[in-house]
């Protein structure tokens, strides 16, 4: 099994036993929860600022494209924020800062603007930003190197929880009030205050826990030169960065969108539509449970191909099809992309040693990709139709489908 090679460069501390390993990775499946409600939260924003806005799709798009942005801009700050202060202490910062922004939401209500709002969707970013730069590798070495893609698949899906309730949440709370968003926001209030409080309250437990403390230390291979070796010499990261740049372009674009295209597609109204987003995020909460299993058993890389491959399939057969056929479709999707994120993350930082953490940040980096593929998808739809915005998250599909067979091997 292709996966991290190289966890005895990064150690957990002597002191604590494969036992507490469970707190951990239980504060670890909370952080996912809050990671995976609020970033999908935003594909409620999206139709909601764009009837309240008056909107272009890819106006509205801004929504993730300020939220994905930060990733660009803040992944490699972040992993050497996190390598000075840690990765309990990187957390606990990324709850507060996040909390920070969700309370913005209050005067950016007020005063009803958009850019306001966007503003404040920034600082939220960051703090997630710093939440997953901190918990992508403390996931892959509390317990064995062979298994940290099951491992940090299993943690995904109960982030995947969240994105499950989020769209029910959003339609309920949000778009329910979507005939009032011309003049007023005030719809927006509520639930992000409670977000702030929620990750406020997280944050402040994840610092009274005792979780394991892990370190990176230099192995005999790096002292042989593995740690001089250039970053992106790594076969494996430098097309794993683009993988993951391409995946969550693709998932990204599809969600911020759906409602929207269920909408049209069906002709029933936004907040009917948004419910869809449901099963489309439901899918990789059950994908990655029988994900986390099966990847114990079978080549991650292949099981990756096969996914991406089918994923790209079911949106052609969406745009070609009409009616429930096509809409089940494009949520099926979802399904298909439960596994990817953490297959990918894994490949990319086999046999990368004591530069893991670093290329965590870099990998990071590449989440930017939901910032610039959901806007292009969204200008594409402004001047053409559903059928050719949906070209983007193919092609980003079958480019993992390269990865998966050929693009994570190093040459010999």
């Amino acid at each position: 099994m292709a996966l991290l090679s190289s966890a005895g460069d990064i150690q957990v501390s002597t002191e604590h036993q494969k036992g507490s390993y469970v707190p951990a990775l239980i504060s670890l499946a909370v952080l996912y929860f809050m990671m995976g409600f609020i970033t999908v939260l935003n594909d409620t924003l999206v139709p909601f600022f764009k009837q309240g806005f008056t909107l272009t799709y890819s106006q509205s798009s801004l929504v993730q494209f300020y939220f994905f942005l930060t990733y660009g801009l803040m992944s490699i700050p972040s992993g050497k924020l996190v390598e000075k202060i840690g990765y309990k202490n990187g957390m606990v910062a990324g709850f507060m800062i996040a909390s920070l922004g969700a309370f913005l939401f209050f005067p950016a209500s007020i005063y009803h603007q958009y850019a306001l709002f966007l503003s404040a969707l920034f600082i939220v970013a960051i703090g997630i930003v710093l939440l997953q730069v901190a918990a992508n590798p403390y996931i892959t070495v509390l317990g064995k190197p062979e298994t940290a893609a099951s491992r940090l698949t299993l943690v995904q899906g109960i982030g995947s929880m969240g994105t499950t309730i989020a769209p029910v949440f959003g339609a309920h709370f949000i778009l329910s009030r979507l005939h009032e968003s011309n003049t007023s926001s005030s719809a927006l209030i509520k639930p992000y205050l409670l977000i702030g409080a929620g990750l406020l309250a997280i944050g402040l437990l994840v610092w009274r826990l005792n979780l394991p403390s892990i370190t990176t230390s230099v192995s005999s291979t790096a002292k042989t030169g593995t740690e001089r070796k250039p970053i992106f010499s790594y076969r494996n990261l430098k097309y794993g960065v683009i993988a993951l740049f391409m995946y969550v372009g693709a998932e990204v674009s599809i969600g911020t969108f759906l409602t929207n295209y269920i909408s049209d597609t069906l002709a029933i109204p936004e907040h009917a539509a948004n419910l869809y987003l449901s099963f489309y995020w439901g899918g990789m909460l059950v994908g990655r449970f029988v994900g986390a299993y099966f990847l114990k058993f079978f080549q991650p890389a292949r099981v990756l191909a096969i996914a991406a491959a089918l994923a790209a399939s079911l949106i052609v057969c969406s745009v070609m099809s009409s009616g429930v056929f096509a809409i089940w479709c494009m949520v099926a999707v979802g399904l298909c992309n439960a596994i990817m994120f953490a297959v990918i993350f894994s490949l990319s930082v086999q046999g990368l040693g004591a530069q893991t953490t670093r290329a965590s940040g870099l990998l990071s980096t590449a989440i930017v990709g939901g910032a610039v593929l959901s806007f292009a998808q969204g200008l594409i739809k402004d001047h053409y139709s559903w059928q050719l915005a949906f070209i983007i998250p193919v092609l980003c599909y079958l480019y993992i489908v390269f990865y998966g067979l050929n693009g994570y091997k190093e040459k010999s």
